[in-house]
């Protein structure tokens, strides 16, 4: 019988102290002078009304609106966190350079969960600064140059060889980003087997930005599900090469590194997944957006053409591109830029603030969720002319793009942004030499969960090339 009333006494007891944390929390935001905002609905916040928006076209009023009414830094409450928005240049510079000094990476539950604790997003400090290094090692311009170029070359040009009538654009560049990203980290060529592990990716996906409870959201558990399959199918991979290795079986690939760095098959996995799901879905997004904005915009189409035609003149009867075809190919950078911009695959990072941070007129309180939105400057006006317009040509002009940064900045930045271009301009090269194309039916962008086209981008095209 002493046990109600003493449980009772309890739960008053813890009652009493979050109230406290509260108060003391909310009035501390109040002395500190936190970023103006609204925090929306208990619990949801509102992640409802920034997913309804990012389902559209034109997801820029969930900032636009606030940007009027709050300023460029605003305080949101989006996926189960309160989460000051910034919308400024200069400020999401000074986060981003500020990794683990002022903020470190946190992402919303859905991603770290799905992604895997050990992955390189979530990493920090000096482990992650090694697992970056070690990573960046496999996609400089020089492994490029003498390593990854051919191959490159040899699967986007397979691919393109299958190529006839109607086809799904946006299913064909993952198709070849996928292979791409399994034979630089896993030494794997395309097959059945790798085909398999494309369509679970594409669920674990599609669970990134959604309420993280399984019971509450239908696709999250699905992603969920894709997840173990995926690691499952990893970790016999891993297992595999062990065993190889210990046979004195040799890779030079990024799996082969990482048996050299002393990680655990858990840690390798989660790092392999995480690797995957950057190097397929946002390059294949890229190249989708690329064809879709020249296909909108035929004098840029015109000038790309005239590009590629005189370094196909010049190399007579060898298909395959080299380095310096690459190098002389200063109109396609204009083109990969101006998409990169348009098309914010990446529209921003998450960090936490590990200390009280002043910024502007505010201070962000220790322990704030902080998205730094990089959509919201490269298509704000202040920073680009006609800024929601494509326009390739306006890169012949800039010669300090500061405020461009579609891989992010600082300690975090990409690794793979160099091997993303060449992908790139490796897949317009042999595409505009090759085919013509219309598009099979109208198709629009949509932004959530990721950037992408709303019907995979149907396209119907013409081989004027034999295949060499």
């Amino acid at each position: 019988m002493e046990l109600i009333p003493l449980s009772l006494l309890l739960l008053l007891f813890l009652s009493t102290i979050l109230f406290l944390l509260f108060r003391t929390s909310t009035a501390r935001r109040r002395n500190l002078r936190s970023p103006p905002g609204s925090i929306g609905l208990p619990l949801i916040g509102e992640t409802f009304q920034l997913i309804s928006a990012y389902k559209t076209e034109n997801p820029e009023p969930f900032i636009d609106t606030r940007v009027v009414k709050y300023g460029t830094v605003f305080t949101t409450h989006v996926f189960g966190e309160r989460t000051v928005f910034s919308a400024d240049a200069e400020t999401n510079r000074f986060i981003l350079q500020n990794e683990g000094r002022l903020f470190e990476s946190s992402y919303p539950g859905s991603i770290a969960n799905l992604v895997g604790k050990h992955s390189l997003l979530l990493m920090r400090g000096s482990l992650h600064r090694r697992m970056h290094s070690l990573t960046m090692s496999f996609a400089n311009s020089t492994i490029i140059k003498d390593h990854l170029l051919v191959d490159i070359d040899r699967l986007v040009r397979r691919n393109l060889d299958k190529w006839t009538g109607r086809i799904l654009l946006m299913e064909e560049a993952k198709k070849i980003t996928f292979e791409l990203t399994l034979k630089q980290l896993l030494s794997i060529e395309p097959c059945e087997w790798s085909e398999n592990l494309r369509k679970e990716y594409m669920l674990v996906i599609e669970g990134f930005f959604c309420i993280p409870l399984p019971f509450f959201s239908l696709t999250y558990r699905r992603a969920i599900q894709a997840r173990k399959r995926v690691t499952e199918a990893l970790h016999l991979v891993v297992r595999e090469r062990r065993v190889e290795r210990e046979k004195g079986v040799k890779k030079n690939d990024m799996l082969a590194a990482l048996f050299d760095s002393d990680c655990d098959d858990d840690e390798i996995v989660d790092l392999l997944v995480s690797l995957l799901v950057a190097g397929y879905d946002t390059t294949s997004t890229t190249m989708t957006l690329a064809v879709k904005f020249l296909t909108d915009t035929p004098s840029a189409l015109a000038e790309l053409k005239e590009e590629h035609e005189q370094i196909r003149k010049k190399k007579g009867a060898s298909l395959a591109l080299e380095w310096d075809d690459y190098k002389s190919m200063p109109f396609t950078q204009c083109v990969v830029n101006e998409t990169l911009r348009l098309s914010n695959i990446i529209s921003g990072v998450f960090r936490r603030a590990i200390t009280d941070v002043k910024i502007k007129d505010y201070t962000i309180p220790k322990g704030s969720k902080v998205f730094a939105s990089l959509r919201a400057v490269h298509l704000g006006q202040e920073n680009f002319e006609d800024a929601r317009v494509f326009d390739p040509w306006r890169w012949q002009k800039i010669s300090d793009p500061t405020n461009f940064m579609p891989f992010g900045g600082g300690p975090r930045r990409c690794p793979g942004h160099e091997l993303a271009r060449v992908a790139l301009s490796v897949f317009l090269h042999h595409l505009i030499t090759r085919f013509s194309w219309i598009p099979a039916e109208e198709d629009k962008l949509v932004f959530f969960p990721t950037t992408r086209t709303q019907k995979r981008y149907p396209i119907i095209v013409q081989n004027h090339n034999v295949v060499g």
